[in-house]
């Protein structure tokens, strides 16, 4: 049996499963490949999202020769050799560079005048954000397309589609956990399934689970238990449960759930519901995902669920996320103040340094009266609020 992970890959955009916002008729990138109009571009999303196949894709929609690199085991010289190749020609060969984030400062810096002629279509794929990885020569030349996880719907269609050409039975809750397990990984989902194949035509759960004990990672499964767990997890924390957010804790960690996605969301749970009624949430959760990105389970479980009781213990306050909303919401619906002079750089007159003046001094900040922040008043935050209000008391005193 070929590789089912080569031998489905699509060979039209069209055939493509997820990624609507690039293979739907009216998206961009729809239009600007079928137009044969392509632009140097980053692919950038999770694995087994599609980014080699697109990449591929679009070298057979433009009928060009294509390249296939990887930035592991690169070459400055066989950069050079392709260029060189298509020097004098018309024709504009496709060079696919996997792992793109790990090519060097110098290894970009070549590519810079062949993208600039336009002597090739550059294509990356990486599951780096470009942003940071690339850098700002490579960003300013390309365009930058995102690949979303797929869902569970996508990976379906994908099993489907296999299960039409080859001969096999598969259960309900082996299809389940199948297409669950992979984690939006369509790469994953055809591996699995293929040394399934090897081992027998009536695929079952206890098979799949000998081959895969746990989900990979951010696992979506179909009736959301996923998205169900953290969120209790979540709303336990939030509430002061301690036992209750343990349990949800023990459920993502029997499910095989990635400690970092689990730590991520601590970390965002530490900002938006504590706060500064607790600022050293922050630090806790942020050393929580520094941790446990580098040990993994089974050890990873007591750093997460340290974090978990000491979030779950914290006094909470969303002061400083309902301030960021309102700010957002009045800058969106409202005309943009203009800075005051003083505030302007280079240092303008009329400025008043509030170091000159013992630590506060009374100046306009904005060109009208805003009021986004209330304290809770909340453990520490109590203790900012009342910091603050002896700072600026300084002038109702003068």
């Amino acid at each position: 049996m070929e590789n089912l992970a080569i031998s489905f890959r699509p060979k039209k955009i069209e055939d493509i499963c997820g990624q609507k916002h690039l293979t739907n008729p009216n998206a961009p990138f729809f239009k600007l490949l079928k137009s044969g109009k392509m632009p140097h571009s980053m692919f950038f999303g999770p694995p087994g999202t599609g980014k080699t196949t697109m990449a591929r894709v679009v070298a057979n929609t433009l009928e060009s020769p294509f390249y296939e690199l990887d930035a592991t085991s690169l070459k400055v010289e066989e950069f050079r050799k392709i260029f060189a190749q298509y020097q004098n020609t018309l024709t504009k060969p496709i060079i696919f560079i996997d792992e793109v984030h790990r090519l060097s400062k110098t290894q970009q810096e070549v590519l810079l005048i062949p993208m600039e002629n336009a002597t090739a279509i550059i294509i990356g794929a990486s599951t780096e954000n470009p942003y940071f990885s690339l850098t700002a020569g490579i960003r300013s030349r390309a365009m930058l397309f995102e690949f979303k996880q797929l869902e569970f719907e996508d990976l379906e269609e994908i099993l489907n589609r296999v299960h039409e050409k080859l001969t096999f039975t598969i259960d309900k809750e082996a299809k389940s956990y199948l297409i669950s397990s992979s984690a939006g990984d369509s790469r994953s989902l055809l591996n699995l399934l293929e040394y399934a194949l090897y081992v027998s035509k009536d695929i079952n759960l206890e098979l799949l689970k000998n081959l895969r004990p746990h989900a990979l990672k951010d696992g979506v499964s179909s009736d959301n238990t996923h998205y169900n767990l953290i969120s209790a997890m979540i709303k336990s924390i939030r509430g002061s449960d301690i036992n209750a957010a343990l349990y949800y804790l023990a459920r993502l960690i029997d499910g095989g759930e990635s400690p970092d996605f689990i730590a991520r969301r601590l970390g965002i749970l530490s900002s938006e519901d504590i706060g500064n009624a607790n600022p050293n949430a922050l630090t806790v959760a942020a050393n929580t995902l520094l941790l446990v990105s580098k040990i993994g389970y089974p050890e990873a479980r007591i750093i997460l669920a340290q974090c978990v009781v000491y979030l779950a213990s914290s006094p909470k306050s969303n002061s400083s996320y309902t301030a960021i909303g309102k700010a957002q919401k009045y800058v969106s619906e409202n005309k943009a103040l203009e800075v005051p002079e003083h505030l302007k750089s280079p240092l303008n007159k009329g400025y008043l340094y509030p170091h000159d003046f013992g630590g506060w001094v009374k100046q306009k900040y904005t060109q009208v009266e805003l009021d986004f922040y209330k304290s809770s008043g909340i453990g520490f935050e109590k203790t900012l609020l009342e910091w603050h209000e002896k700072i600026v008391s300084k002038d109702k005193k003068s």
